[in-house]
């Protein structure tokens, strides 16, 4: 048998897919297991390579029905094969990519060896089997402006991170936007938030019970405390954003009435707003959302991006309020355009 580097991974993750005795798995589910994984194998040579692998490792083959199975032996020792499987090393290197400022940096740092591995494999992969190039096939574009994040200081968030592990105080320097020094002051760390480009730090200061949030970026300095967090009675993360902490949590319902033009309605028909929502195309071409949906800031710039391709016919609160914020940015139009023309004058 010549043991290429495609052969030897193909081997081992057949043995990783080989289950214990009394579940088992067949050649042919090996075969098509193999193949999503990205080996170009078929049914013949993974029955090879189960007979050859049945001669080294406590692997067996149950008879007494078909189609016949594999598995460890029941007493066969337990034991980890070096390496990772194609699917793990691509999560691996997609939750890299795209979590990266979610996990704490100490883990970031225990993954680092696992990261090297993942790409090592897939670069390998390459070379011998049908996946090639996935790091180059797979993007993840904002549905909004990309904003460049703002500047953490690395010290700074390792030590928040390790905090919030440890369920411990911090002594904070946090400079607020418009202040020209840092104030120092203890916080108890209870929770991470990243609304867009910005982490924010859920907290309370001192012995004071009212939550805060604090921005990363803007503590200066931190030191762990021995001392440890006393959470306010009942505290639950997600109960507190959607108590409006961020400002542009649901406030009530209203049944939401908006006319789009075409092109800005063509997204609704597969990214619905909500579960009930209805459209209808009126006689002019144009299309009219109907649902049940939370009044929110966020619903509320969500409709002004649209401009002059969207016209909100119900509630009449909420219509007052886009006629108002259209009159005033006509105003504020007009008026740059007369100062402009004075300007040339």
């Amino acid at each position: 048998m010549s043991f290429t580097p495609e052969t030897l991974m193909r081997q081992w993750q057949t043995l990783r897919l080989i289950p214990r005795h009394p579940r088992k798995i067949t050649a042919s589910e090996l075969c098509a297991n193999l193949q999503a994984d990205g080996f170009v194998v078929g049914k013949r040579t993974v029955e090879r390579d189960l007979q050859s692998l049945g001669t080294i490792f406590p692997i067996v083959s149950d008879e007494r029905s078909k189609p016949y199975g594999w598995c460890w032996q029941s007493n066969a020792p337990t034991f980890d094969l070096p390496g990772i499987s194609n699917s793990a090393a691509i999560a691996l290197l997609l939750a890299r990519d795209h979590l990266h400022t979610l996990l704490p940096i100490s883990t970031l740092a225990q993954l680092h060896p696992y990261f090297a591995l993942a790409e090592k494999k897939l670069s390998t992969l390459e070379q011998h089997t049908q996946i090639t190039g996935w790091q180059h096939k797979v993007r993840v574009i904002p549905a909004t402006q990309p904003l460049l994040p703002p500047a953490i200081e690395e010290e700074v968030q390792a030590t928040i991170y390790e905090a919030l592990l440890m369920e411990k105080q911090c002594l904070i320097a946090y400079q607020k936007r418009d202040a020209t020094e840092p104030e120092n002051y203890p916080v108890h760390t209870l929770g991470l938030v990243q609304r867009g480009q910005i982490l924010y730090l859920v907290c309370t200061i001192r012995t004071y019970p009212h939550l805060r949030l604090l921005a990363l970026h803007r503590i200066k300095a931190v030191a762990l405390l021995d001392d440890a967090t006393v959470p306010p009675v009942d505290f639950d993360l997600d109960a507190y954003i959607a108590s409006s902490a961020f400002g542009w949590m649901p406030k009530e319902s209203i049944k939401l009435k908006a006319i789009f033009v075409q092109e800005a309605a063509a997204h609704l028909y597969e990214t619905p707003l909500e579960t009930n929502q209805a459209l209808f195309e009126l006689e002019d071409g144009r299309i009219q959302l109907e649902a049940t949906v939370q009044e929110t800031l966020q619903l509320r710039w969500w409709l002004q991006g649209f401009g002059d391709a969207v016209e909100v016919v119900e509630p009449k609160q909420l219509r007052q309020q886009m006629a108002d914020s259209a009159k005033r940015l006509v105003d504020r139009y007009e008026n740059k355009a007369q100062f402009a023309g004075a300007q040339m004058q």
